[in-house]
């Protein structure tokens, strides 16, 4: 699992950090990968400094299996776990 952002290393490192996560921040300064995954606000948006959330489930050979528009936090995980169950059945 990796996550990614638009926050610089440090400050990925930090909230990381912070927030316990057992995984790896990616830093997407140049937007780069956001714009790959169609997950950049528009400019002039009010969140235009942050990435839509999203999750994108891949398999080994690097194919897109699933995307996800994340609205529910809470059940999120469960949903993509579920997801993947089935992909590896």
């Amino acid at each position: 699992m990796l996550g990614a952002s638009f926050d610089t290393p440090d400050e990925n490192l930090a909230f990381a950090t912070a927030q316990g996560f057992a995984y790896r921040l990616l830093s997407d300064v140049d937007r780069a990968v956001g714009t790959a995954y169609g997950v950049v606000r528009p400019s002039g948006h009010q969140y235009s400094d942050y990435p839509e959330r999203a999750s994108f489930l891949i398999d080994p050979d690097g194919i897109v299996r699933r995307a996800y528009e994340v609205t529910d936090v809470a059940r999120h995980a469960a949903d993509v776990l579920a997801d993947l169950a089935v992909l590896q059945a």
